[in-house]
C-alpha cells in the first residue's frame, strides 16, 4: 500500500516538474535584460573605453595653440661706456600655434582614434561573453533542477525498497545481507540527492553573480521555447567570410594594428622639420630703438640630432608592431577554428543528438506504459526506476536544446552579426 501512494506522489512531482511555471517566476529574458548592468567586467571595458578616448583628447589637443604671458626682472649695463647698472624688465604675451609638422601629429591622432574603435570593439565583446554565460548560468540551473528531481525520485524508489524489505526479512524473504545491499543503495541515491541540493543552489549563486545581483537568488526560473534553434545554418564559407569582416575580437585587434603602423609613422616624423607662428606683445621698461612692441613671424624648425632617443622609441614601436601583426594572424585562426567547430556542433546537435534524444523519450514512455502494466498485474514492481527513466529522457531533450542555443549564441558572437542578416542559398535544414 506505501508503495502504490509513493507511486501517486511520485507520478504527481513528475507531472510538476513537467508543467508549464507561472508568469512571475524569472525568464530568461528577464534574465537577459541585465545585461548592461554594471557589472565589473562591463566596468573595466568601459575604463579601457574611456581611457582610450581620453587619449585621442590628448593626441587632437596636440596642435592647439598656447598662449604665455611672461613677466621679467632683469638689470643690465650698457655697452656705450655706462658703469651704471639700470633695470631692463619687461612683460610680454606670447601666442604660438604649430602650423605644420609633416604627419606628427596627424598620425599620433588617427593611431589614437583606431586605438578608441579598438576599445569600443573589446565593449561589444564583453557584452557578448555576459549574454553568454547569463544564458549558460540559466541552463544550468534548469539542469540542476531536472537533476535534483531524478535523483529525489531514486532516492524514494531505493527507499521504498529498503522499506519494503524490512518486512520481507522479518518473514524471513530475503537474507540479512540483501537488506544490508537494500540500505546501502538507499544511503548511496540520498547522498546523490543531496548533492544535487547543494548543486540548486550553487547554480543560482552563479545566475546571480551572472546577473550582477550578488546573494538575490532566484527561486523559480521559466523553461524558455527557444525556437531559434529551428534556424537554418548557412554554409561554413559563407560564415567565414561574415567573421572576417565583422567579428568584433578581430576587427578590434586589426584597429589595434593600424594604431600601431600609424605611431610608428609619427615617430619617424619626429626628425622632420615644424613650422610654427608666432605672435608676440611686449612692453619694456626702458625702450631701445631694437626692440618691438608687437611682432609676427614664423618658425621653422628642423631638429639635426636627437642622439638615439627616436631610433630607439621607433625600435620599440616596431617590437610592438610585429606582435600585434602575430597576435592578429594567430586571432584569425584560432576564431576560423572556433567557427567550424560551432557549426558541426550545431549540425550534429540539430541532427543526430536531438533525433537520438527524442528516440529515447519514446523508448521511455513506452517502458513506463509497460511497466505500469506490469504493475497493475502484479508481475513486476519496477514502476518507479521507469518513471526516474523518464524524467531523464526528457532531461537528456533540453539539455540538447539549451546546448544548441549557447552555440547558436557563441556562433552569433563570433560573426557579430544576427544570423537572420546572413544571406545564403543553401542553407542546411535539420
Amino acid at each position: 500500500m506505501r508503495f502504490v501512494q509513493h507511486i501517486c506522489c511520485s507520478l504527481f512531482l513528475l507531472t510538476a516538474s513537467l508543467t508549464p511555471v507561472l508568469a512571475d517566476m524569472l525568464t530568461l529574458e528577464t534574465a537577459l535584460a541585465t545585461l548592461e548592468e554594471n557589472h565589473p567586467d562591463l566596468m573595466y571595458a568601459q575604463a579601457e573605453l574611456d581611457v582610450a578616448q581620453a587619449e585621442l583628447d590628448i593626441a587632437s589637443a596636440s596642435q592647439d595653440p598656447t598662449i604665455n604671458l611672461e613677466g621679467i626682472l632683469r638689470s643690465g649695463r650698457r655697452s656705450t661706456g655706462s658703469k651704471e647698472f639700470a633695470s631692463d624688465n619687461s612683460v610680454r604675451l606670447l601666442a604660438r600655434k604649430t602650423l605644420y609638422d609633416f604627419g606628427r601629429s596627424s598620425n599620433a591622432k588617427k593611431a589614437a582614434q583606431l586605438e578608441l574603435s579598438a576599445r569600443g570593439g573589446d565593449l561589444i565583446t564583453a557584452l557578448e561573453v555576459r549574454r553568454i554565460e547569463i544564458m549558460q548560468r540559466y541552463f544550468d540551473v534548469l539542469l540542476a533542477d531536472f537533476q535534483y528531481t531524478v535523483d529525489s525520485e531514486l532516492m524514494s524508489v531505493y527507499y521504498v525498497s529498503f522499506d519494503q524489505g524490512k518486512d520481507r526479512l522479518e518473514r524471513g524473504q530475503i537474507s540479512n545481507l540483501e537488506l544490508i545491499k537494500l540500505e546501502s543503495r538507499y544511503l548511496d541515491s540520498l547522498e546523490q540527492r543531496n548533492v544535487s541540493a547543494e548543486r540548486r543552489h550553487l547554480t543560482r549563486a552563479l545566475l546571480a553573480n551572472a546577473m550582477n545581483r550578488p546573494g538575490d537568488m532566484p527561486v523559480e526560473l521559466e523553461d524558455p521555447e527557444l525556437a531559434g534553434n529551428q534556424r537554418l545554418l548557412p554554409d561554413y564559407e559563407i560564415l567565414r567570410n561574415v567573421l572576417l569582416d565583422n567579428n568584433p575580437r578581430l576587427k578590434a585587434q586589426r584597429d589595434m594594428l593600424a594604431a600601431s603602423g600609424k605611431r610608428l609613422e609619427s615617430l619617424r616624423a619626429e626628425t622632420g622639420p615644424t613650422l610654427d607662428a608666432e605672435l608676440q606683445a611686449s612692453d619694456y621698461s626702458r625702450t631701445t630703438a631694437l626692440r618691438d612692441n608687437l611682432s609676427a613671424g614664423l618658425i621653422l624648425s628642423w631638429p639635426l640630432y636627437q642622439g638615439d632617443k627616436t631610433d630607439s622609441r621607433i625600435s620599440l614601436e616596431m617590437a610592438q608592431f610585429n606582435k600585434l601583426q602575430a597576435s592578429t594572424e594567430k586571432l584569425k585562426m584560432e576564431l576560423t577554428q572556433a567557427l567550424l567547430e560551432a557549426s558541426l556542433e550545431i549540425n550534429q546537435l540539430k541532427n543526430s543528438a536531438r533525433n537520438a534524444a527524442r528516440k529515447y523519450v519514446d523508448f521511455r514512455d513506452i517502458e513506463l506504459e509497460r511497466s505500469r502494466g506490469l504493475y497493475e498485474l502484479e508481475l513486476k514492481s519496477n514502476l518507479g526506476t521507469a518513471m526516474v527513466g523518464t524524467v531523464e529522457a526528457k532531461m537528456r531533450v533540453r539539455k540538447i536544446e539549451y546546448q544548441l542555443a549557447l552555440r547558436f549564441a557563441r556562433l552569433e558572437a563570433l560573426l557579430g552579426k544576427p544570423l537572420i542578416e546572413i544571406e545564403n542559398t543553401k542553407g542546411n535544414g535539420e
